[in-house]
Parts: C-alpha cells; sequence; structure tokens
C-alpha cells in the first residue's frame, strides 16, 4: 500500500449480486448509481488535449496519460483497450471510500463477499456517508475499523474506465504509475486472493514506473527518492504488524494483548519520528497517517495487501528475463494452482529473491 491511493473494484448491481441475499440490494444500488454517475462523466481525452480553451495543466497531463499508456502497452505488455482513453471530473476528492475492519485482538479481515469476483478484505462506497455509517455498524460489532479515499479503481475491464480527477492531485510520476497499477488488474484477477491481486499490481506499478522512468528521462532520482521512503514506512508498520501477529497468536490474557497492542503502536509513531527527524531531514509525508485516525488493526490491512509478495514477482520477471509478456504468462500460470500451492511458490520465490537463486 502506498500513501496515496488504494484501489478497489466495483462492478454493477447487474455484475456483483451479494451473497447474503436482498438484505444488502441498498448497497448495490448505491454501486449502481454511482458508477453510472461515473461513466456518464466521461470526455474523450483525444478531444480535451485537442481543445486549447481546456485548462494547458490539465491537457499537459492528460497528454503525459496517453502517451504513458501506449508506452505500457508496448513495453509492459499491458492491455490496448478503451479504459484510460477518457476522462472524468466527478467534482470530489475521491472516487469512493473503502471500509476496512478487522477484529480488535486479530489481523485477520472481515471479508466481504461477492458472486461473480469472490470475496475481498474491503467494500467500497461511492458516498463517504454510507461508508462511515457502515463504519459504525461494524464497530458497534466489535471491529477495529478503517475508512480510507481512493483517487483510483478498476472494473477488470468490465467498463472503459476513465482517468479521474481524484487521480490528479500527485506528480505526474505517480500519475503514470497509477495507470500502470489498473491496467495490471485488467491482465489477471485471482478470486479470493486480495493479497496476490494488489502485490502483483503493485509490483507491475512500481517496476513498470522505474523502467518508463528510466527510458523516458522523466523524474526518476526525485521518484526513487520518495519511492525509498515510502518503503521505509511500510517496512515500519510491517514490523508493527508482524509482532502484532505475535502478541495475537500468544497464550497471554486478552487485557495483556491489548495492553501489549497499544505498546506496539506507540513504539510505531516513535519510530516513525525518528526515521522522519532523523534521516528524513523533517520530510513528513506520511503524517497524515498518524493524525487521521487512530491506528488499530483495519488500518494495518492494506499494508499486507498490498506488499506481502512484492518480492515473489519481482523474482518471477528476473526469472522471465525481464521480459514482461513471459511475466505476465507466468503469473497466469502462479494463479491458476490451488491457493495453498499458490501461497507456497510466492513464498519460495521470495526466498530466491532474497537470497538471489534461481529454481
Amino acid at each position: 500500500m502506498t500513501a496515496r491511493r488504494l484501489p478497489t473494484h466495483l462492478l454493477l448491481l447487474s455484475l456483483l449480486l451479494p451473497l447474503s441475499g436482498c438484505s444488502t440490494l441498498g448497497y448495490y444500488g448505491g454501486l449502481a448509481q454511482g458508477q453510472r454517475a461515473l461513466l456518464k462523466a466521461r470526455e474523450p481525452i483525444d478531444r480535451i488535449v485537442a481543445d486549447e480553451q481546456r485548462d494547458p495543466e490539465l491537457r499537459r497531463r492528460l497528454q503525459k496519460v496517453q502517451q504513458a499508456r501506449q508506452w505500457a502497452v508496448q513495453k509492459l505488455g499491458l492491455p490496448d483497450n478503451r479504459s484510460y482513453t477518457t476522462y472524468a471530473d466527478l467534482g470530489r476528492p475521491f472516487v469512493v471510500w473503502n471500509v476496512f475492519a478487522a477484529p480488535k485482538l486479530s489481523l485477520e479481515p472481515y471479508q466481504n463477499c461477492f458472486l461473480l469476483v469472490g470475496c475481498m478484505a474491503y467494500r467500497g462506497y461511492y458516498e463517504r456517508n454510507r461508508a462511515e455509517d457502515r463504519a459504525e455498524e461494524l464497530r458497534k460489532q466489535g471491529y477495529d475499523v478503517h475508512v480510507g479515499g481512493v483517487p483510483a479503481y478498476s472494473t477488470l475491464n468490465w467498463f472503459a474506465d476513465p482517468v479521474l480527477n481524484t487521480m490528479m492531485r500527485w506528480s505526474d510520476e505517480v500519475l503514470v504509475g497509477m495507470i500502470f497499477h489498473e491496467l495490471a488488474h485488467q491482465v489477471l484477477y485471482v478470486r479470493d486472493d486480495t493479497a496476490f491481486n494488489e502485490s502483483y499490481a503493485e509490483f507491475v506499478e512500481d517496476q513498470g514506473l522505474e523502467e518508463y522512468l528510466a527510458e523516458t528521462g522523466g523524474s526518476r532520482e526525485a521518484w526513487q527518492l520518495y519511492s525509498h521512503r515510502r518503503r521505509q514506512f511500510v517496512d515500519l508498520v510491517l514490523a508493527t504488524r508482524s509482532r502484532l501477529a505475535q502478541v495475537y497468536e500468544s497464550p497471554m490474557g486478552d487485557e495483556d494483548k491489548r495492553n501489549a497492542k497499544q505498546r506496539q503502536f506507540e513504539q510505531l509513531a516513535e519510530d516513525y519520528r525518528q526515521l522522519r527527524d532523523g534521516p528524513w531531514t523533517g520530510y513528513a509525508g506520511f503524517d497524515a497517517w498518524f493524525s487521521a485516525a487512530e491506528p488499530n488493526n483495519a488500518r494495518l490491512l492494506p499494508f499486507a495487501l498490498y506488499d506481502e509478495y512484492k518480492p515473489a514477482f519481482a523474482a518471477l520477471l528476473r526469472q522471465s528475463g525481464g521480459d514482461w509478456r513471459r511475466f505476465h504468462v507466468a503469473v497466469r500460470e502462479l494463479a491458476k494452482l490451488p491457493a495453498s500451492q499458490r501461497r507456497q511458490q510466492l513464498r519460495e520465490l521470495m526466498r530466491q529473491q532474497v537470497d538471489g537463486s534461481t529454481p
């Protein structure tokens, strides 16, 4: 997970039928309404770029998207379709808000299950108040809860997804990376395996952007510095998550576990302050993660989902000789395995990446 966005995957009511019956039809009706409004707001990027009356900076950035998207098709083997050839201004800061939940003494995510795409560790809402209402329901049930705004998402090629105004808040490099990430989701999606799907797309984003900047002469140094700091921050969070997992699995009583949980989050905040005020010389790009809400188990979930298997995909690209099309074929073969075998293969690939070995 990065500090900039957390994608989700949403389909229309006709495509996502709730496994739990009609009690959640209101939720799917909201999705359908939100998706229709988004599709209605689309404009062809070609038309905007050619219109000299439009905002020059918007035209420049959309032209950058066009160029990067074509590069990704040619160099990364990503889909050449109608997705991200249009633009939509939604007039709000996020396209959807995701709700994550986990038990107070566990890191197992609350699962949201759908007929066609399986179970996911989050549920998305087009309206923030609906997301907050759902979060409150889960809090009353005793869960730790996190609501996060999402500037980009994919419908897995069911629709021609547009570039959104919500994706424009960050640098050109981050914008390009998001396009790579979302197109990667259209290459492959595995039911009931959020960590696999997101780690794969996150790897395509990061490695693809590294190659793109090296070839096109973009701001590679600035991106590498940001990426390095992001990696350090994520490592702090994942280390905390690992220690908390040991706490929750230990034989100590619940009260002792709650106290240990609080100490671990306090230690995380202190470790971050030392990193920010020391090696980062005051760079405060991740302060918002601590100030937005009290840290809890649910706020840790996206990190594991997005970063857990990235080293495995790095090993797979290396074994594919750096050939992205061979890499995607290898990933598809991996995805065909039963879940337990797939996880075993991913762990072995991660081991190979660490020690530099080959099978």
